[in-house]
């Protein structure tokens, strides 16, 4: 007998489907940028001191996002339909099944699409190019040649795989900004220095050993080996990010997509706002978000936001327009509930 699954099981099921193809489409869009790298170019941009032609010759395009971009539309299709499905048998005035069905061309729903992918791309590249533009001027600065700078940008060519890695293409500014330092505390030699390095979360400690014998021997690391670990430790701050992305865009998508299926059928029609009511669920993480622990269990009506312990005002957990303190990494969902009662009196 099969086992009839909670709304819990059920969204952590599309969750588990959606999140790593968003994930992976993010990688993707970043090893097509990566793979048509012309170092040449980049360099002699960089030799004429030319920082602008540098960035510009690394086709930093939105286009190359479309992988992204089509992620997120399986995503939020997929928890549109998948909304719908799980919707009990609603009945008309005279008895018979309402067919219940999620349009995608809905015009709600192609609006959210179309902004929330137009904004999510616009806001990396324009990132990007901050992070990339920071890291160009810091390598000129410190007096590294224009091929060691670019190279330090957009990472070395693995000979076994003939993929780059390394690098800051993909990061954050903020990310951009701890490798620069990472590469600073490393060639420093300053056992301190090094020490801080040690400190460093997403690190790969199969380099410890040699950080930890330059500090006891009191020797440089050499340059090479301080481009591998720089590289390693670019590659561990690109991984976060994808996996950011991917939970936060997988829960984005799902959370939309299920306010919206529910509004179509309103709009048909088929449903009332006041006979629905939705709930707060906090998905328990090892480092949760108290006041989302506060709101589990919160229940309002369909048309009412949710209120966080702080105020804010939250329509569904990732809805557009919530400040980040209460989107990112967050793992809450909404679940919606229908007064069968009073619907069938209606």
């Amino acid at each position: 007998m099969l086992k009839r699954l909670s709304p819990r099981e059920r969204f952590e099921q599309l969750v588990s489907t959606y999140e790593p193809m968003l994930r992976a489409a993010f990688i993707e869009a970043i090893d097509d940028i990566r793979s048509n790298i012309v170092l040449r170019r980049i360099v002699e941009r960089l030799e004429r001191g030319d920082i602008n032609g540098a960035i510009a010759a690394m086709n930093l395009d939105e286009a190359a996002f479309r992988p992204l971009d089509e992620a997120i539309r399986q995503t939020f299709n997929g928890g549109g339909v998948a909304t719908v499905e799980q919707m009990p048998a609603l009945r008309d005035p005279s008895g018979f099944q309402v067919v219940l069905r999620w349009d995608a061309r809905n015009f709600a729903a192609e609006t959210w699409l179309r902004e929330h992918s137009a904004q999510l791309v616009t806001n990396i590249v324009a990132d990007q190019q901050i992070a990339i533009r920071a890291a160009l001027s810091e390598g000129l600065a410190r007096g590294a040649n224009p091929t060691r700078t670019a190279l330090e940008v957009v990472g070395r060519v693995n000979r076994v795989t003939g993929s780059r890695e390394g690098g800051v293409i993909g990061l954050t500014t903020a990310q951009g900004e701890y490798v620069a330092r990472a590469r600073l505390e490393l060639l420093s030699g300053e056992p301190d220095q090094l020490k801080r390095y040690l400190e460093r979360t997403r690190r790969d400690k199969r380099f410890d050993r040699s950080i930890t014998a330059a500090i006891r021997n009191g020797k440089p690391i050499p340059n090479a080996l301080v481009d591998r670990i720089v590289g390693r430790y670019s590659d561990g701050l690109l991984k976060l990010r994808a996996d950011t992305i991917g939970l936060h865009e997988t829960f984005a998508a799902l959370g939309a997509s299920k306010d919206i299926a529910f509004r179509q059928q309103m709009e048909k029609g088929n449903l009332k706002a006041q006979h629905v009511t939705k709930g707060w669920k906090h998905t328990p993480q090892e480092h949760p978000r108290f006041q989302h622990v506060a709101m589990q269990g919160q229940k309002v009506r369909f048309d009412q936001p949710f209120v966080a312990p702080d105020g804010t005002l939250i329509p569904y957990p990732h809805a557009p327009g919530v400040p980040a303190r209460h989107t990112l990494g967050c793992k809450c969902f909404c679940e919606y509930r229908i007064d069968f009662v009073a619907q069938l009196v209606r």
